[in-house]
């Protein structure tokens, strides 16, 4: 079922009866005193929904539950109801359709509701169904919707996309780039060994064991190749020692390439 939607209410309250906080008993002498209590509580229902239905509302999104009877008023006034959001999720559809997020009907105004959404929509994928709001204006939230043939697939792919989300962050935050492959790590480690050949004694130590650390990179790249590690190795500080700074590994082939031309680059 799909919806041209113009308008959402976000809300945490629940369209139910409030249960009192301390345990109520209720002593009915005949029986019309407990036909008054169900009138009184669906008063209380219509009384939330009117609210709700008063502001023109084509979606409500609720984190609690939505009674049979709120979901039979907001039916007969042609909206769709929404329940048991996570709040995280509540705070991504409020940026989304442009909606505050309300926690009492009775404090509803037409300024809260959500109104850039272009379309509502259930789609059901495998066993499941699926709610969509789709063609928002100037959305400040979205979901990336990840499919996969097994779990495992599933993770594998949801690891990469952060890392590629992580990668464009840093990028954002601080725009700069390195050779990758291993290049930067090479050529620092170059750098700290020459250093250190200028050092008398043990000062000279924690140069070379950071160079060692830094040497791990692209060592596991080879390794990762299945190419002679130490030859592969011995080529790449060559390079780096005739001025080649951008040189590092492929990391297919394990061949040494200059990663300039070759195209892969690191954020700092």
């Amino acid at each position: 079922s799909d919806m041209l939607s113009h308008e959402a209410v976000v809300s945490t309250q629940s369209t139910g009866y409030k249960k009192g906080e301390s345990q109520t008993n209720l002593e009915f002498m005949q029986e019309t005193d407990f036909r008054k209590i169900l009138e009184q509580e669906e008063e209380y229902i219509k009384t939330m929904c009117d609210e709700i239905i008063a502001v023109k509302p084509d979606l409500v999104l609720t984190e609690k539950g939505v009674s049979d009877l709120a979901q039979h008023f907001l039916l007969k006034a042609g909206i769709t109801a929404i329940r048991r959001l996570r709040k995280s999720d509540m705070n991504r559809v409020a940026r989304a359709v442009g909606g505050q997020i309300v926690h009492r009907t009775d404090e509803l105004k037409e300024c809260d509701i959500g109104t850039n959404c272009g379309l509502f929509e259930i789609k059901k994928m495998g066993d499941e169904y699926f709610t969509f709001l789709t063609k928002c204006k100037e959305p400040k939230a979205c979901t990336i919707l990840l499919r996969g043939a097994s779990k495992d697939v599933l993770m594998e792919v949801e690891r990469n996309l952060q890392d590629a989300m992580n990668v464009a962050r840093n990028v954002l935050l601080d725009p700069f780039l390195v050779p990758g492959g291993g290049a930067a790590e090479a050529a620092l480690a170059y750098r700290l060994i020459e250093k250190s050949k200028t050092i008398q004694g043990v000062g000279q130590w924690p140069y070379r064991a950071v160079a060692e650390a830094l040497k791990v990179i692209p060592k596991t790249l080879m390794q990762n190749c299945g190419v002679n590690t130490i030859r592969t190795m011995t080529n790449l500080t060559a390079k780096h020692a005739t001025g080649g700074t951008s040189w590092g590994v492929d990391g297919d082939t394990g061949d040494i390439v200059d990663m300039k031309t070759f195209g892969i680059w690191d954020t700092l």
